[in-house]
């Protein structure tokens, strides 16, 4: 299993319009076959998606995917800083 985090940060101004596209992003994301968890999380203008998927193949294809792709550009002029995005790995 692999898990990852992203960390997602608004402009204050645009919160609610990169609200409305990660919550697009999610449902689309969750009827992935390899996709385990995603799930939002949120405070104020940062968003926080953990995610779990089955394996690096269905990671890779969820990568490729147009309504991913078309996220990160649609929203880079609305964010205050880059897309922060950790692999990680369970501890115990």
């Amino acid at each position: 299993m692999i898990s990852i985090t992203a960390i997602i940060k608004s402009k204050e101004e645009t919160t609610e319009v990169v609200k409305e596209m990660i919550q697009s992003l999610v449902t689309n994301t969750r009827k992935e076959a390899a996709c385990i968890r995603y799930d939002l999380h949120y405070s104020e203008n940062v968003f926080i998606i953990w995610e779990e998927w089955t394996d690096q193949p269905g990671l890779d294809i969820h990568n490729s995917q147009s309504y991913l792709i078309d996220f990160i550009a649609d929203s880079e002029d609305l964010l205050a800083a880059p897309i922060q995005v950790y692999k990680t790995s369970e501890v115990f």
